[in-house]
């Protein structure tokens, strides 16, 4: 149910407004139909003060109370799965970023081999700091999100029709089946990659100190509160196909405002249920997760034979590789966003762990 709603509003949207549906639906998706906006100073200057006034104290109060923290626990020995994961990784690296006539088949297909390193060595990292981490100790979990992050990003990519903020070079060249197939396999290693990264940073205090007693933030009357957020995210999500250069942002935002509002009126805890006794930690790092994964993605994806390239409007200028920098933004609420879906659909298989079992960190 949640799912056809989220689905649904922005064609509700388009077809309001009177625009053809056909190509929100064209699959493979090659068509470019939105003429975005050019650079515009002042609305790169106000998003900029805006995220920086967002993202500043929560730094500020990190850097501060981490001064003088002393390291926690010893560390044990890096598993050897952990380094065949990184021989893994600079093998398919090394495929990817260059033209080897005799690899030209696999070069255009380096994404899945390189993710699947990287989710074994954060793991791998994770078990040498706990003893423990998800690959090991909660299997069920960490397979069922693959699947699970593979409808997660083609729901993305659903949105990002309404906006035309990215697309892939090559997809043209794919039938129907053949891009279901070699989208899907990719698509799969978003969740272990941003909530393996989320676990192994939990085990650094310092990375989130000072915000476990931080700005408590208690919202009374907290399913009206809900309802007051729900509705204007359904509607803006409605209506990103008919101002995608104004409201792209929502494509990130959204979905994150309406799971959550659901989950309050439904009486869950969200991922946000610890900010009313003070405690950012969670949130935080799964902001860094997600922000440190965007930056793997988007430097793998540089030099790739397979890759994508961004169009963003107002803001499109200062790369970091391919993504405009302002973009980067969007990975923060992206990983609280990877939490939520994975709480919602996959709580039932977390695991309760003793306090030896697993320290907590956050």
């Amino acid at each position: 149910m949640v799912g056809a709603v989220l689905l649904g509003l922005p064609l509700v949207g388009v077809v309001v407004s009177g625009q053809p549906v056909g190509r929100y639906l064209e699959f493979p998706p090659v068509t470019q139909y939105v003429e975005h906006a050019g650079f515009n100073w002042a609305v790169f200057a106000v998003l900029a003060v805006t995220i920086l006034l967002a993202v500043g104290p929560f730094k500020i109060q990190v850097s501060i109370h981490s001064l003088g923290m002393k390291r926690t626990g010893p560390e044990r020995r890096f598993p050897f799965w952990g380094w065949l994961g990184l021989a893994w990784i600079a093998w398919s690296w090394i495929v990817a970023w260059n033209r080897f006539p005799w690899m030209e088949m696999l070069q255009a297909h380096t994404f899945v081999p390189l993710w699947a390193g990287y989710i074994v060595v954060v793991n791998a990292l994770t078990y040498r700091r706990r003893g423990i981490c998800m690959l090991t100790h909660r299997p069920g979990y960490f397979l069922a999100l693959f699947p699970l992050s593979a409808a997660f990003w083609w729901f993305f990519e659903y949105l990002n029709r309404f906006v035309q903020n990215w697309h892939y070079i090559g997809s043209q060249d794919f039938s129907p089946l053949e891009y279901l197939v070699y989208a899907t396999l990719p698509f799969a290693t978003v969740l272990p990659a941003v909530l393996g990264t989320h676990d192994l940073l939990a085990t650094y205090p310092r990375l989130s100190a000072g915000l476990r007693n931080f700005w408590r933030l208690e919202i009374r009357r907290g399913k009206r509160a809900a309802r007051d957020v729900l509705l204007p995210a359904a509607a803006g999500l409605a209506l990103i196909g008919v101002w995608p250069d104004y409201l792209f942002p929502l494509l990130w935002l959204a979905p994150l405002m309406i799971l959550v509002s659901l989950q309050i009126l439904l009486g869950r805890p969200t991922v946000f249920s610890g900010v009313r006794n003070g405690d950012w930690r969670r949130i935080y790092l799964l902001a860094v997760s997600a922000l440190i994964c965007g930056f793997f993605w988007e430097m793998w994806n540089y030099h790739s034979a397979a890759k994508w390239i961004y169009s963003v409007p107002f803001v499109g200028r200062f790369r970091i590789f391919e993504m405009p920098i302002l973009g980067y933004a969007g990975y923060l609420p992206f990983g609280l966003e990877c939490a939520v879906v994975a709480d919602w659909f996959l709580g039932y298989l977390q695991t309760t762990e003793t306090e030896e079992e697993n320290p907590r960190f956050y």
